[in-house]
């Protein structure tokens, strides 16, 4: 039996073991949190993007939000976001990808206007997509009738609307080993003005024969079906600056 003092001392130990583990645990919280949330900046640059589909001077994609997409096989991607004016800008800088293959690469930006997280997509969802060095950028609204590519449904360009895919030179900001990249401008007439986006992109490298998405989880079954606007994660204003202009 423990005496009065022992039970003190190894509740003492217990509690502090509890606390500790809440303490040094933050990292897996701020995952959590991160894990389904990319931040999205207010730009006053971004229109003087040259879109070639890479990085082509010093600044050019700087004033954007930044967030590294990593995966367990060692692929990465650069992601960077921004709003100007009447367009959402993404770029999605495919640094493990030193393999580029013209064709075959893809790349993929889906926005959901409403953040609504419908199972089956609506009308105010929207994705956007280009094979690496292609010139066919193709649009597809939610509201199709075939499940197999998750019932999206081509439809024509929006106005103003840019997807422009390359492969790097000595320009990138992070790596000088040619890989493939991904410029895109997305007109906000489209998907609505809100603070707050369903959000999901993904990647495909040929080489590896896989497709890579986030949020992380998310199973894209194939290059011709769309997952689930219910499992895309947010693309958020922190300043609720995305308006309409007058």
């Amino acid at each position: 039996m423990l005496d009065h003092f022992s039970k003190i001392l190894y509740f003492t130990i217990f509690t502090l073991s509890i606390f500790l583990v809440i303490i040094f645990n933050p990292v897996y919280a701020s995952e959590t949190t991160r894990y389904d949330t990319i931040p999205i900046t207010k730009s006053f640059q971004l229109d003087k993007v040259i879109f070639d589909g890479k990085w082509s001077f010093g600044t050019e994609w700087k004033p954007s939000s930044l967030d590294t997409l990593t995966y367990d096989d060692g692929t990465n991607i650069i992601l960077r976001t921004a709003h100007q004016d009447e367009f959402i800008y993404v770029h999605l800088d495919v640094t493990s990808d030193t393999t580029p293959a013209r064709g075959s690469d893809n790349a993929l930006v889906c926005i959901d206007g409403q953040n609504n997280k419908s199972k089956i997509p609506d009308t105010n969802d929207y994705c956007f997509s280009l094979s690496l060095l292609r010139n066919h950028v193709f649009t597809y609204q939610g509201g199709g009738s075939f499940g197999f590519n998750g019932n999206f449904v081509k439809i024509s360009n929006p106005e103003g609307l840019i997807i422009i895919s390359n492969i790097t030179d000595q320009q990138n900001r992070y790596s000088k080993v040619t890989h493939s990249s991904y410029e895109f401008r997305i007109p906000l007439s489209i998907v609505e003005f809100s603070n707050t986006y369903g959000f999901y992109v993904s990647v495909f490298d040929s080489n590896k024969n896989k497709i890579y998405s986030w949020p992380y989880d998310v199973e894209r079954k194939h290059l011709l079906y769309i997952p689930s606007p219910s499992h895309w994660g947010k693309l958020v204003s922190p300043d609720n600056s995305i308006k309409k202009l007058s």
